[in-house]
């Protein structure tokens, strides 16, 4: 909560503001459930060395490549249907739209090698080549239309 007073200061909102706001709560989402935290004095009187950009991004220093070192399979999909499908970077590929026609065996616990995000598009009647990878974390799937959901390994 502390690193939360650091995100604006005075100089960053007009005069009057930080006595308006003795605090502000959020509510966020742990993986334990969501909490209620409340942020006393959330504006900072001055600025410190060190204080928080909003939408400030730190990454490691060089480039990062998606998927670095995954085991990837390549597959040829076809959509067998007559509108578009797309398919997102984290759908369990087997999951997907009943149109798309490929080894849905083969493509067991793998999404598309694509950055998180984005989506691979297949239009109706051509093949495609893509490449999946092995799903990461914890490998759970819930919702689409595996039956039942949960873990893929067990």
């Amino acid at each position: 909560m502390a690193s939360g007073r650091e995100v604006l200061t005075a100089d960053d909102v007009l005069s009057g503001v930080p006595e308006l706001l003795p605090e502000v709560m959020v509510e966020a989402t742990f993986p334990d459930g969501t909490k209620l935290i409340t942020v006393h004095e959330p504006i900072s009187p001055e600025r410190r060395d060190g204080h928080l950009v909003p939408g400030e991004i730190f990454t490691v220093a060089g480039d990062i490549e998606i998927n670095d070192g995954a085991e990837s399979i390549t597959l040829t999909v076809v959509n067998g249907g007559d509108r578009p499908v797309q398919v997102g970077s984290h759908v369990h590929l087997p999951q997907a739209n009943a149109a798309l026609q490929f080894d849905r065996d083969r493509a067991y616990g793998c999404r598309l090698d694509i950055p998180a995000g984005t989506a691979v598009r297949f239009e109706p009647g051509i093949e495609q080549t893509v490449q999946l990878v092995p799903l990461g974390g914890t490998r759970e799937v819930y919702g689409l239309s595996m039956t039942p959901p949960g873990k893929l390994d067990s």
